[in-house]
């Protein structure tokens, strides 16, 4: 079974860097072909896919918050990270690693899931 399990602070002032680390159990993230994407979900809105990396290492981006985004791993760790810069109120979200059975912008077709992780963004 596939566990996941968001860390990182809960509380980032405005124009820092937000960091949020996924550590993965019970399956290795270089495991051919599946993704780890990055979530988000803001009050009172839906889901909303930010990026994926790759079994291989390659990255992807959604394209309104490439330029604020990156995503690394630590195999050998079996993590991986989400850097969000620049953070603005409006990025205050529950935040949600996940594994996909392959690459797609639609949260539903991840197929396990951490229990997320609340960020603030405030002064």
């Amino acid at each position: 079974q596939v566990q996941l399990q968001e860390s990182g602070p809960g509380l980032v002032k405005p124009s820092q860097t937000l960091s949020l680390t996924c550590t993965v159990s019970g399956g290795s993230i270089t495991t051919n072909y599946y993704y780890w994407s990055w979530i988000r979900q803001p009050p009172g809105k839906g889901l909303e896919w930010m990026g994926a990396i790759a079994y291989s290492g390659s990255t992807y981006y959604s394209p309104s918050l490439k330029s604020r985004t990156s995503i690394s791993r630590d195999t050998s760790k079996n993590q991986f990270t989400l850097q969000l810069s620049s953070v603005t109120p409006e990025d205050t979200a529950v935040y949600y690693c996940a594994r996909g059975p392959h690459l797609s912008m639609d949260p539903a077709s991840s197929d396990y899931w951490g229990q997320g992780t609340q960020v603030t963004v405030s002064s």
